[in-house]
């Protein structure tokens, strides 16, 4: 399969918005049909036991299309360090609206077999739940935070072991800003108890802000960019301080670079 994003780097290309978006007045209603049809069927491929890596791929690269045919301009940066060969890793990276769950296996999946850290509800959500169960997601109810730390060591290290990495939100919920207080440090802990480096990324894709009708699809802003960078792989050492410490001031560091941009 020839995948869209093969190099480092990937930026969307000046087209003009597809006619739905001309015609509906790049509607999110519209832009929430044609998302919710390709999720469907990503539901009823994942339901046949069909949706391997190469389907997630194509599945999540329609994603991009439909986004970028209402408006949004996409910026990827650092997709080699997922490459390496010293896998799998414990991807961390804050998190901000429903595009990046939309988006990330456009450009990790062709690289890395990986899965999410997941609200155990999103498992009911139709159109997505089989997705989760067939990523093998790792389900928690972010009640208990200390039953939620255990299932994420020990079914996280299950998955690494067998070669699959475990991508995790450390801020447990959206924030429309990056705050370093609300990013925990339970990414760093389960590499260094798993033995496997983290490998940090920051994202910005406040082209889509949660609605209060439906929070996975609110209000669509063409003017904010939509920002993905990855950092390099690094083994955890000692306590993990310096390893989250660095984590933190990379996601800082490139969202305030962007907002700087979008100024």
């Amino acid at each position: 399969m020839a995948y869209a994003l093969k190099q480092d780097s990937y930026d969307t290309k000046p087209q003009p918005r597809c006619a739905l978006a001309r015609w509906t007045g790049n509607s999110r209603a519209a832009l929430f049909l044609c998302l919710a049809h390709n999720y469907y069927q990503l539901n009823k491929c994942a339901r046949r036991g069909e949706l391997d890596r190469s389907r997630r791929v194509y599945f999540s690269e329609r994603n991009l299309r439909i986004l970028e045919s209402f408006g949004a301009q996409i910026h990827i940066r650092g997709l080699d360090h997922l490459r390496c060969e010293d896998g799998p890793y414990v991807l961390v990276g804050n998190h901000m609206s429903s595009v990046e769950t939309a988006l990330l296996n456009a450009m990790i999946s062709p690289r890395l077999d990986f899965t999410y850290v997941v609200k155990r509800s999103l498992f009911k959500v139709p159109f997505l739940g089989a997705a989760m169960r067939a990523m093998d997601a790792i389900g928690v109810d972010r009640k208990n935070p200390r039953e939620d730390f255990k299932i994420i060591l020990d079914e996280g290290k299950k998955r690494l072991a067998a070669g699959q990495s475990v991508l995790i939100f450390p801020e447990a919920t959206r924030q429309q800003q990056f705050k370093a207080e609300n990013f925990n440090s339970i990414g760093t802990k389960l590499a260094k108890s798993a033995g496997v480096k983290v490998l940090p990324f920051a994202l910005k894709t406040d082209f889509m802000t949660p609605g209060w009708l439906f929070s996975e699809f609110g209000p669509l802003h063409p003017e904010n960019a939509i920002h993905f960078a990855f950092a390099a792989p690094m083994a955890v050492t000692g306590n993990g301080r310096d390893e989250h410490a660095a984590i933190v001031a990379f996601i800082a560091e490139k969202t305030s670079e962007w907002q700087a941009m979008q100024q």
